[in-house]
């Protein structure tokens, strides 16, 4: 089998490929900074609901393995402890730590995930997608808020509406949102075995295929306003921790939950997707640590070149 034909080379290029085209598309002027969050919402609101909801409405209940989720978080929750008291317990740590942790799933992650391992693995990709935000967002508020409080001094220690309210708005915003839903509702019409009549099921796929080429041109886009000069020391190594560290926890995590074969695979694929946008959410929100947060994103995108690369040969090697 030569290069060309191999599944990891036929997976990655088209992605980075996609990804380079937006770096050429935002550097040239062809799309500004203003319309990329007008392609966002497009992307958000309407492609992605659409891909979700097709997807898992053809799934059953019953056939679901809740374990990757399991697995997964017994790994990223101590990695994002471990990097935060490394970092630093004030706010600029605990999100440059959400950084090291945080997985660009939905607009990097569903794309790859489909071209190298197919509906079965989307399938374990949306299982995870589905709580990821909810849980590592929620936490991150509370131990931000926390942080917060702790910078403030003694008086802000006591402001436990604050650290509630946060919560709250946290798990609000992760539920009541356009990937959590769709793929909650189609997990619903799968389960009272109803099925999408083709006049409306074709639409769905026509708007879920147009999702994977234009959030990686979207990723690009992003990229190409990035500036990364004297922004090198903090986003390389989150970069690292984000691209490097992670997967291996997530590998040696989910294969003692039992996990093996596409499921296992599939998860450290996934931890090793690059920095996912809502940490720079988090940076803007607390306005700390926003252009380091930005050149991680950049730096961790382009060493996944090489990375997911490794990270795919491993777990094909070791799955087969």
């Amino acid at each position: 089998m030569s290069v060309a034909d191999h599944p990891v080379f036929q997976a990655l290029v088209p992605v980075f490929l996609l990804i380079a085209a937006g770096v050429l598309a935002g550097r040239r002027g062809w799309v500004g900074p203003g319309a990329v969050k007008e392609l966002s919402n497009l992307v958000f609101l309407l492609l992605i609901p659409a891909l979700l909801f097709r997807t898992m409405s053809q799934v059953r209940l019953e056939t679901l393995d809740w374990r990757p989720i399991a697995a997964y978080f017994s790994a990223v929750l101590p990695w994002f402890g471990l990097q935060i008291a490394w970092w630093g317990v004030h706010p600029r740590g605990v999100v440059l730590a959400l950084g090291g942790t945080f997985s660009n799933l939905v607009m990097i992650g569903i794309a790859l995930i489909s071209l190298a391992y197919g509906q079965a693995g989307v399938v374990t990709l949306l299982t995870l997608i589905a709580v990821h935000a909810l849980i590592l967002l929620t936490i991150a508020s509370v131990v931000l808020e926390l942080a917060q409080a702790r910078a403030d001094g003694p008086g802000g220690a006591m402001n436990r509406g604050r650290v509630l309210r946060a919560a709250w708005v946290a798990v609000r915003g992760s539920v009541i949102h356009p990937i959590p839903l769709p793929i909650a509702c189609g997990l619903a019409w799968g389960a009272l075995g109803w099925h999408l009549p083709a006049v409306v099921d074709r639409p769905l796929q026509l708007l879920g295929q147009a999702f994977g080429p234009l959030s990686l041109v979207l990723v690009g886009i992003s990229l190409a306003h990035t500036q990364l000069a004297g922004r090198w020391g903090a986003a390389l190594k989150v970069a690292l921790a984000k691209n490097l560290a992670l997967p291996v926890l997530v590998a040696v995590s989910a294969w003692l939950w039992g996990l093996r074969g596409l499921p296992w695979t599939v998860l450290v694929v996934a931890a090793g997707v690059p920095v996912g946008a809502n940490v720079f959410l988090f940076a803007q929100r607390y306005r700390v640590a926003q252009d380091e947060v930005t050149a991680a994103t950049a730096v961790s995108t382009a060493l996944a070149v090489l990375t997911l690369s490794v990270w795919m040969l491993v777990t094909g090697t070791l799955a087969a």
